[in-house]
C-alpha cells in the first residue's frame, strides 16, 4: 500500500498495491503496522455500505459529534464518486479547507479521513457502492451534519442540483 498525505491535514489517499498475474491481481487494503507506523487509527470496529441507484445523488456532509467522533477509511467498490472531506477542527492548520477525491471501481482507491472531519459524497455513475469501515461504533445521538452547499467551504460539486435526503439538504450552515 502507498499512503499519500493530501491537502487536509491527517487525510491520506491509500493506494493498493496490486500483485498481478494471470488470474487477476490481489492486494492488501490495509496494513495495522503500516498505519501505526504513520500514526493513523489502526483499529476498526465497524464496516458499512452504501448503495446508490442514481448518478448525481449527495449524501452528507456527516460526522458524529464527540465524544464519539470517528475515523473512516471509505473506498469505492463498485462505479463512481467525488468524496469530499471538510476540516472542522478549529485547532487544524487546514480548518475549514476541503479535499476533493474520485474513488472509483477501477483506481481501487481509499481515503482515510481523521476524527473531526465532514465527509460527504456525490455519485458520478448510476449504481455506486461505498464500503466504510469505522473507528467507533455508530451513535445516532451524535449524529450531525453541515450543509453540501454552504459558501465557508466553497466545494464545487460535479451536479449542482444533486438528488438529497431532505436531512441532508436541511442541514445547517457550518459556524465556527
Amino acid at each position: 500500500m502507498i499512503f499519500a498525505q493530501e491537502a487536509v491535514a491527517g487525510v491520506w489517499l491509500v493506494t493498493p498495491e496490486l500483485r498481478e498475474d494471470s488470474r487477476g491481481f490481489f492486494a492488501r487494503t490495509w496494513c495495522e503496522r503500516e498505519a501505526r507506523a504513520l500514526g493513523l487509527n489502526e483499529r476498526w470496529v465497524q464496516s458499512s455500505l452504501s448503495y446508490t441507484m442514481k448518478k448525481g445523488t449527495l449524501r452528507g456532509l456527516h460526522f458524529q459529534r464527540a465524544p464519539h467522533e470517528e475515523v473512516k477509511l471509505v473506498r469505492c467498490t463498485a462505479g463512481a464518486i467525488l468524496d469530499v472531506i471538510v476540516d472542522l477542527r478549529p485547532d487544524s492548520p487546514t480548518f475549514k479547507k476541503h479535499v476533493a477525491i474520485e474513488l472509483n471501481a477501477v483506481n481501487r482507491l481509499a481515503v482515510y479521513i481523521p476524527e473531526g472531519c465532514a465527509h460527504g459524497y456525490q455519485t458520478l455513475l448510476d449504481g455506486a457502492e461505498v464500503l466504510y469501515q469505522m473507528s467507533e461504533f455508530y451513535a445516532p445521538e451524535a449524529s450531525a451534519g453541515v450543509r453540501w452547499d454552504d459558501p465557508a467551504f466553497g466545494i464545487s460539486w460535479p451536479d449542482p442540483t444533486p438528488i438529497m435526503s431532505d436531512r441532508d439538504r436541511n442541514y445547517p450552515d457550518f459556524i465556527s
